[in-house]
């Protein structure tokens, strides 16, 4: 038994089942808090404890799952191309909002950081939080950051945007469907985009142009704050 917790297919086998479970709740019970992968990650971490198997005997699979995840983010590309349309039109509008949410999204944890007096280790690794995860972790890397604490704070960032961004659209009146999109894509990378998608194809359109530039501004600014030594 030991020999198959050990391989990369059973890592696999269980991510996969793990994720499945979770989308079939999130199906039945149609309630916004089960994200699929909150569920998944919960699963995953139940069965290591309950199994005893080792973090490192499940990155044998994990890994080659994480491998995947920059082609993955291409595919957005998609039902971008669908809506070229809408991007010539708002051009302006869209690269302004992607432009101030990235910036926002950097001086606020920035100031909470100083705040709550977080070492700048640590401020390093929560940066990139509403970036992409390919493009969190090799910028984390480069500003001195903790990978791993990037990861799981792009993960949270994510699944609250999933499960609360409809509910803040409809605070805050929002009802363009470009300003959806890039709002979500901005805040809350691919994992809000799987909300966005649900709104409606320009939602989820723009929502994954978002994703792309909202990266390339963060990881810009952010490498040069850094660089600087003004963070």
């Amino acid at each position: 038994m030991r020999e198959l917790f050990s391989t990369p297919i059973f890592a696999l086998l269980i991510s996969i089942l793990a994720y499945e479970i979770g989308i079939l709740i999130n199906k039945t019970t149609k309630i916004a808090f089960f994200n699929p992968l909150m569920i998944a990650i919960a699963l995953v971490i139940g069965a290591l404890l309950v199994f005893r198997i080792p973090l490192d005997d499940y990155k044998k699979g994990g890994d080659f799952i994480s491998m995947f995840l920059t082609p993955a983010t291409v595919i957005l590309a998609v039902p971008l191309y669908k809506n070229l349309n809408s991007l010539k039109k708002d051009y302006i509008a869209i690269l302004g909002g992607v432009i101030v949410g990235s910036v926002t999204a950097i001086f606020s944890i920035y100031a909470l950081a100083r705040a709550f007096k977080v070492p700048r280790e640590l401020l390093a690794s929560l940066i990139p939080k509403s970036i992409t995860t390919p493009l969190g972790i090799e910028l984390s890397k480069q500003i001195e950051g903790i990978p791993s604490v990037t990861v799981a704070a792009i993960i949270i960032t994510g699944i609250i945007g999933a499960v609360f961004a409809q509910w803040i659209l409809k605070v805050f009146r929002i009802t363009d469907k470009t300003a959806k999109g890039i709002a979500i894509g901005t805040s809350a990378h691919a994992l809000g985009t799987t909300k966005a998608v649900e709104l409606g194809e320009t939602e989820g359109a723009m929502s994954g142009l978002a994703i792309g530039l909202a990266g390339l501004v963060t990881v810009i600014v952010a490498t040069v704050l850094f660089k600087m030594g003004l963070f």
